[in-house]
């Protein structure tokens, strides 16, 4: 069973099972920049973390600058809480990111923006290496893997990364297309800037 269209942003086709999430840098802000692409290695959209703005934000754009969607904080500086993914194009709200946020193990989780039903789960890994990321002088450049699970709580895919200064992450699903590829690949950029990752 295909997921419906509704949660996949009008002016981007993300299809697929393999994804990859890369920062690729920084602005002449300091602020991280991501591109995601798709198995091929097409451009599917890029970021700039907008973290010095009144609340976090993320306008994602296509290859020509054109806005395709955003993944809005819908608090100050949230790190822990509830960020919006609307479409840029038709102005509805799609889905929200939220995050329990602990030392020993992150949870996200990709809901309907209108009646809050939970469509995937993304947990950290281990708690050894959640704490060795958070409190190790070079933990941030050690690898890392989120599990994905669809709504029962069944494993539907992986978002892992190697030893890296910038972080490049896989994105792959075992779902037969029932989950929202847009949001969880757009979820990993979150995921990886909101945390410091």
């Amino acid at each position: 069973m295909a997921v419906p269209r509704q949660y996949e942003p009008a002016g981007v086709d993300v299809s697929g099972d393999r994804f990859t999430v890369e920062q690729t840098g920084k602005d002449g802000n300091f602020r991280p920049e991501y591109e995601a692409r798709d198995g091929t290695g097409d451009t599917l959209f890029r970021t700039t973390y907008q973290m010095y703005e009144e609340r976090d934000a993320f306008p994602f754009v296509d290859e020509d600058g054109e806005e395709l969607f955003t993944v809005e904080a819908e608090g100050a500086w949230d790190v822990a809480g509830d960020y919006l993914l609307t479409d840029s194009q038709t102005d509805e709200a799609l889905v929200v990111l939220d995050n329990d946020f602990s030392l020993l193990r992150d949870t996200w989780r990709v809901r309907d923006a209108d009646d809050g039903t939970v469509l995937a789960t993304v947990e950290s890994g281990g708690a050894l290496r959640t704490v060795a990321r958070t409190l190790l002088p070079a933990g941030q450049f050690l690898g890392h893997r989120y599990e994905i699970r669809d709504a029962d709580g069944e494993s539907a895919g992986a978002i892992e990364s190697g030893f890296a200064v910038f972080d490049e992450y896989e994105v792959t699903f075992s779902d037969a297309g029932r989950l929202p590829r847009t949001p969880l690949v757009a979820g990993a950029v979150v995921v990886d800037a909101i945390q410091g990752n």
